[in-house]
């Protein structure tokens, strides 16, 4: 019988594979996005930045950067899950990944955005060989009170294993 992994092991190879998807997208790093990972679970994280707000009257963060807040976190969790049985038999590639491509995002601004740190989660509602359907939903202070919510779906990246009928 083969002996589990230590736990530092496992934490250590998620972490990495975490990094390497969020390492492949540059403006990930622009915006200051985060991810809070538990066990499988993603939280992104937008800290406050003053580069951030789009109305200095009241001051609200711009609708641009928080959806590209939700998209990234959608990509990243439709990535992830696909990425997670490779990570955890180990058999995760050490190559470029393949990230979703967008076919559509829609963004449902509930409530402007306050000048603080953001956070997000989103649910793979349908994923196919070709096709994922994401939603996304945004907070500030209270997960229960929403700022945004985002529906997206995307064209999933071929495995260069596939083989074409």
């Amino acid at each position: 019988m083969k002996r589990p992994e230590p736990v530092q092991v496992i934490k250590k190879r998620r972490d990495e594979a975490l990094a390497r998807l969020i390492g492949g997208v540059p403006y990930i790093g622009f915006l200051g996005v985060e991810f809070d990972r538990r066990g499988d679970e993603l939280t992104a994280v937008m800290p406050y930045d003053d580069k951030l707000i789009g109305n200095p009257m009241l001051p609200a963060l711009h609708g641009g950067a928080t959806a590209a807040f939700l998209e990234i976190a959608a990509i990243i969790e439709l990535s992830w899950t696909k990425l997670w049985d490779d990570v955890e038999a180990g058999e995760a590639e050490n190559g470029p990944l393949l990230l979703p491509k967008t076919i559509d995002f829609t963004v449902d601004y509930l409530r402007p955005g306050l000048p603080r740190d953001a956070y997000a989660r989103a649910r793979v509602n349908r994923s196919g060989r070709r096709y994922a359907s994401v939603h996304v939903e945004g907070w500030q202070d209270n997960r229960s009170r929403l700022f945004a919510q985002a529906t997206g779906h995307f064209l999933m990246p071929e495995r260069p294993d596939a083989k074409r009928p």
